[in-house]
């Protein structure tokens, strides 16, 4: 078991690492790696993450330490933790005349 955990912060949307201060970070590389003997931190961490709300689609992610780098083992996780791959457009605001029909 070489793991960490990911989710997606819920205000943003954005995808984020939980570190080894057991804050949420949106920098892969400073995610806390889990190893086999430290399944009970795992847990903890799990729960205490589960239990604020803010973040959703909790998973945990097995990755493999190359030359000092966290890798993803799969490609989803690689392609998340590159950034979004679609193009990010500024929020529309409307006016005080405009409106959207309900």
């Amino acid at each position: 078991m070489t793991k960490i955990l990911t989710g997606n912060e819920l205000l943003s949307g954005a995808v984020v690492y939980l570190d080894a201060d057991g804050r949420w970070v949106e920098e892969l590389q400073a995610a806390r790696v889990y190893e086999k003997d430290d399944e009970a931190a795992y847990e903890a961490a799990l729960a205490a993450a589960k239990a604020s709300g803010r973040v959703i689609s909790l998973e945990d992610e097995d990755v493999e330490i190359i030359e000092g780098v966290i890798t993803p083992s799969r490609t989803r996780a690689q392609i998340r933790a590159g950034g979004p791959t679609a193009p990010k457009f500024d929020r529309q605001h409307l006016g005080e005349d405009e409106h959207v029909s309900l």
